[in-house]
């Protein structure tokens, strides 16, 4: 049945031969890895308004020079890591730079927070789709966060079905939100140059007293907001058909064309039409409501809005698995991040992400403005530690040209660097827990890097010396009863050795007389030894009988305690018997070094 169910949500396995097959074209690639930072012009104007508005209404036309300041940020970013994708092509972005030019923590720094930076991923965007569904039906607005969590599920869902199946299904809404914001903008346009709008504007250029250069950069730091997922491209350069820098480097300039268009559009048309933050309105909603009315194109923008924002969740989805593969095989997270699933994609790091990104929405109660600040530190950092980490790379390796790329390199760790410190001092009751989680991720990474090397250690062998020792056995068989299931048990014990002998644990003595009348008339051919426990317990006697066999013998034979245990037909079943074999198995694995194994008896009816 979980089979079935299994193979109806993400479909038939799929061969080792076909991953190739999974890698994405240049178009496909803009969808799935671009989704999050296209999405983004659906909130980053907000931002920037919400802000501005502690100065009063006619501070709100800064919004303009600010949306051109967080352009020219975003192009020095395309810059820096289009030289990235050339300069490690194998993936990784932030994570690689960092370790290979600045050091293993700052490394594990810039992991860390790429992780964190896409659970939070999933998490805003989940709920700033959850924004829009409510701007456009208020009355759902209590239903937030089961929206969120549901979108959420079916994210996950879509994704552990593999890249190109999930790339598949992103591409129509991710190119239908591009081109609604195209419609939106030039039907705005148009209809404020042909006079239909008629709105209370603050005039550009007009001083305002109480703006001051702190709270203009608190609004750029905010407006950067919609900078987040630039580095996703750089990061999940193996996913693209070869030659793969060549079209992950032409994939990170569409992104920045098309992010930049859509952007400054929104800004300019917020600007013009006179637009301030509204908690139960977001700012693509009051200026498609402004040009189109509420009739079915407002709905659609809004509707193809919203799914844009819950896909653009997407971006981590596909970024998230192969840095936390990445980390797996430098032995910094579990090795079961490196494991693909029967569809190809790393099906672990996927479901990871949907838990996490889903308690931070319950733990947030959905609400994106209190995510936001938390989600841009997460992502400046690793902006930050990759700038300083390609600046490092061209002074040692002074590569023809490098001048220049040095020059890219340090304007845009400055300029990250400035944003983080901004949001740190302006936003640091929203953001301190980052100080506290980030330190416990990187210490985990180093407790998880410390077992993996000590594992190793104590398995690794000297092929020269290290020879297999050659020893006896002999087997404990613990029985209840005189049973098929210890008839069945006692056969297989007797095909390895001739040194079985079965183990009965009474608690009285006409217990135990009956059992031993009962197996000297059953006759097996394998000595019975009659324990008697005062406490009632069955594990206790049986322990201190082990140690007695293991002192005696560990030297000659390997001991084996071969556990009969019956199965039912039904699981349900399951729950009718005592467990005593079950909690035996577990006690044992965790005191003694010795073989344990089980021989099942199955039941048919």
């Amino acid at each position: 049945m979980g089979s079935k169910l299994k193979r109806i949500l993400i479909g038939r396995p799929m061969k080792s031969t076909e991953i190739e097959g999974e890698k994405l074209s240049k178009l496909k690639a803009l969808a799935v890895l671009s989704s999050d930072a296209l999405s983004s012009v659906a909130y980053g104007t907000e931002q920037i308004l919400i802000v501005l508005m502690a100065a009063g209404f006619s501070a709100l036309w800064y919004s303009i020079p600010i949306s051109f300041a967080v352009l020219g940020l975003l192009l020095i970013l395309i810059l820096s890591y289009r030289q990235t994708i050339f300069s490690y092509p194998t993936g990784g972005g932030a994570y690689i730079v960092a370790m290979d030019n600045l050091g293993r923590s700052t490394g594990l720094l810039a992991g860390g927070s790429l992780l964190v930076d896409y659970i939070l991923t999933v998490a805003v965007s989940s709920s700033a789709g959850t924004d829009a569904i409510t701007s456009a039906f208020p009355m759902l607005h209590d239903q937030r966060v089961l929206i969120a969590l549901l979108m959420i599920t079916l994210l996950t869902m879509m994704n552990l079905r593999g890249v190109t199946e999930s790339a598949s299904m992103l591409a129509v809404p991710v190119y239908l939100f591009v081109a609604s914001i195209f419609v939106l903008i030039v039907s705005g346009l148009y209809k404020y140059w042909t006079g239909g709008i008629h709105a209370s504007v603050p005039e550009f250029g007009t001083a305002v007293s109480n703006v001051s250069l702190f709270l203009l950069l608190k609004a750029f730091s905010s407006g950067c907001s919609a900078l987040t997922g630039v580095e996703a491209v750089s990061n999940a350069i193996p996913n693209f058909k070869p030659p793969a820098e060549r079209n992950a480097a032409a994939t990170l300039v569409m992104m920045g064309v098309i992010l930049c268009t859509m952007f400054i559009g929104i800004s300019t048309l917020a600007y013009w039409y006179g637009i301030a933050p509204d908690p139960k309105a977001t700012v693509i909603s009051q200026i498609a409501e402004s040009t189109f009315g509420r009739g079915s194109l407002y709905y659609l923008i809004q509707g193809i809005t919203a799914l844009i924002l819950f896909l653009a969740a997407n971006t981590a989805y596909s970024a998230f698995p192969l840095l936390a593969f990445m980390l797996a095989k430098d032995k910094y997270m579990p090795h079961a991040f490196m494991v693909r699933g029967d569809r190809l994609g790393f099906s672990n790091g996927i479901i990871f992400l949907g838990a996490a990104s889903a308690l931070l929405v319950l733990g947030f109660h959905g609400n994106t403005e209190s995510l936001i600040p938390l989600y841009a530190v997460g992502v400046f950092i690793p902006f930050t530690l990759s700038q300083l980490g390609m600046m490092v790379r061209w002074i040692k390796h002074k590569p023809q040209g490098w001048v220049v790329r040095f020059t890219i390199n340090t304007i845009g760790m400055l300029t990250t660097l400035g944003i983080t410190l901004i949001f740190i001092i302006t936003k640091f009751s929203h953001v301190w827990f980052v100080f506290v989680f980030l330190p416990l991720v990187m210490f985990i990474f180093y407790q998880i890097h410390r077992h993996y090397l000590n594992i190793a250690e104590q398995l690794r062998i000297n092929i020269d010396i290290d020879k297999p020792c050659i020893k006896g056995s002999t087997i404990v068989v613990p029985v209840a009863g005189v049973t098929r299931v210890v008839m069945n048990s006692l056969s297989y014990a007797k095909s390895l050795t001739d040194n079985v002998v079965a183990v009965y644990v009474g608690f009285d003595d006409a217990d135990i007389e009956r059992m031993e009348k009962k197996w000297e008339e059953w006759n097996p051919g394998v000595r019975l030894i009659t324990l008697r426990s005062s406490f009632r317990s069955i594990i206790r006697p049986l322990m201190k009988f082990i140690d007695t066999v293991e002192w005696k013998t560990s030297e000659t034979d390997h001991i084996t305690v071969l556990i009969p245990q019956f199965i039912p037909r039904h699981w349900w079943q399951n729950i009718l018997h005592n467990q005593s074999s079950l909690l035996l198995r577990a006690y044992l694995f965790n005191k003694k070094d010795i073989v344990i194994a089980t021989v099942p008896y199955h039941l048919q009816k």
